[in-house]
């Protein structure tokens, strides 16, 4: 079955940088998408960033535009998240999740890892 597995979160200062990685298995898709979010408790899951496989197109959310990259490693099977300049307001749980389509809304995804945690620190 699908699976993935998020890592890479932990403790970092204002304005450090962190990398979240999504190993995937468990599917053959030609096209699909792979997208980052991310939740604090309290608040529903949102968006941060989203990687079209097939094509290769990258979305972002406005608040982490130019701070984060989305990449992957197609021989690792490997999704990773390049956080830069982060801050105090990026604090949450990260998770990964995969879906048919590249958006950035929780309901196109349907497959989750368990999700590591962000803690950005003033």
């Amino acid at each position: 079955q699908v699976q993935l597995v998020e890592s890479g979160g932990g403790l970092v200062q204002s304005g450090g940088s962190l990398r979240l990685s999504c190993e995937t298995s468990g599917f053959t898709y030609d096209y699909y998408a792979i997208a980052w979010f991310r939740q604090v408790p309290g608040k529903q899951r949102e968006g941060v960033s989203c990687l079209s496989v097939g094509d290769e197109k990258t979305y972002y959310a406005n608040s982490v535009e130019g701070r984060f990259a989305i990449s992957r490693d197609a021989a690792k099977n490997t999704v990773y998240l390049q956080m830069n300049d982060l801050m105090p307001e990026d604090t949450a749980v990260y998770y990964c999740g995969l879906g048919p389509m590249a958006t950035l809304r929780t309901r196109d995804f349907d497959s989750w890892g368990q999700g590591t945690q962000v803690t950005v620190s003033s």
